[in-house]
């Protein structure tokens, strides 16, 4: 988070909530996977997935609609039976361990079932019940923007209500590991800057993030580190500099040429450029290093005359695209895997 930026408090969390990973003496990683793989028919989801989450970091799964990313949380959360592999949370199995899990344990899914004709408030009661230690549910209501739809049925809330209604189901027991899938789907600007401070301050706390998303800016703003998963196959794992770094794109220079005919060999042989495209006289010049002096430096040598020169560094999408030859813009959807549970799942 750059400096400066304001974090919006965040309910503690409690110091007696249970700690499973203590019972057995070690410390542990929060989410350990290894190995999941899972096949619908024909098709295959998830294509033995290995993770590793640090405790009190916020760790990313980015990758396009229907690349698995949504059975992958799902399998974690225990609400998927993979067909071979392991899955770990807090050193517990969230089959096996479910009622142990749970209390530390939240979960924000896309799609969520809940009770058409209960408020906000009564929904948010409900779920801090189940707890035996948790959040205030009038001030997590109100830290998400719901204060004013607190007695609004959930049948009568706008998409981007119901999502933020989810997050505080999730967070209302003060889970020492959250799985937020699809975190800002459906907000607006206003909110889904409010949800990523509300995030931010989670980490504050300790507690851990899973957060799943197709969306880059999402990620490159919360995450420490992340998951380029692709075709249910983890691509690479680590911090969104490293993946750019490791993509080898960091940064382009973007200029307007004086001759629409601009010959791009004046910078052949630069060793800090990966690539040129032009396009009349729009040039983009991709590469490593000082790139703009490099640049700058060829361009005079050649005498060729610029306006409008800029600087831009790489992206995440600029990254998965190196390292898949897929962007994460495009519109269509895999065929995968996020699909309704069959009844083995259940």
């Amino acid at each position: 988070m750059t400096a400066g930026t304001r974090r919006r408090k965040c309910p503690t969390r409690t110091v007696g909530a249970p700690q499973p990973n203590e019972e057995q003496g070690a410390a542990v990683l929060a989410i350990e996977v290894r190995d999941l793989h899972k096949r619908y028919g024909d098709t295959v989801a998830l294509d033995d997935v290995s993770l590793s989450v640090n405790e009190g970091e916020i760790f990313g799964v980015l990758g396009r609609n229907g690349a698995g990313k949504t059975t992958t949380v799902e399998t974690i959360a225990g609400l998927r039976l993979p067909d071979r592999g392991t899955a770990r949370v807090l050193g517990l199995d969230p089959r096996r361990d479910r009622a142990r899990l749970r209390p530390v344990l939240g979960v924000q899914l896309q799609d969520t079932a809940l009770h058409t004709a209960l408020t906000v408030r009564e929904l948010v009661r409900l779920y801090r019940s189940f707890y035996p230690e948790g959040a205030d549910p009038d001030e997590l209501i109100d830290s998400l923007g719901l204060g004013p739809r607190r007695n609004v049925r959930f049948e009568q809330l706008s998409g981007g209500q119901q999502q933020r209604l989810s997050i505080a189901l999730a967070l209302v027991g003060n889970p020492r590991v959250a799985l937020l899938d699809e975190l800002t789907t459906g907000l607006d600007p206003e909110a889904r800057r409010a949800i990523w401070s509300l995030v931010e301050g989670l980490r504050d706390t300790g507690v851990t993030v899973l957060l799943v998303s197709h969306l880059m800016e999402e990620v490159e703003r919360l995450c420490d580190r992340v998951a380029l998963i692709d075709h249910g196959r983890v691509v690479a794992t680590d911090s969104p500099a490293g993946l750019i770094e490791r993509a080898g794109l960091d940064q382009r220079v973007r200029f307007r040429a004086s001759d629409d005919a601009f010959g791009t060999a004046v910078l052949d042989g630069v060793p800090e450029v990966i690539s040129v495209e032009a396009r009349g006289d729009q040039v983009t010049v991709t590469g490593t290093g000082n790139l703009l002096q490099a640049v700058s430096a060829a361009l005079v040598h050649g005498g060729v005359v610029v306006t409008e020169t800029r600087l831009e560094r790489a992206t995440l999408d600029d990254a998965f695209l190196a390292l898949t030859g897929r962007s994460l813009t495009d519109e269509t959807t895999d065929e995968t895997t996020d699909e309704t549970d069959t009844e083995d799942d259940r």
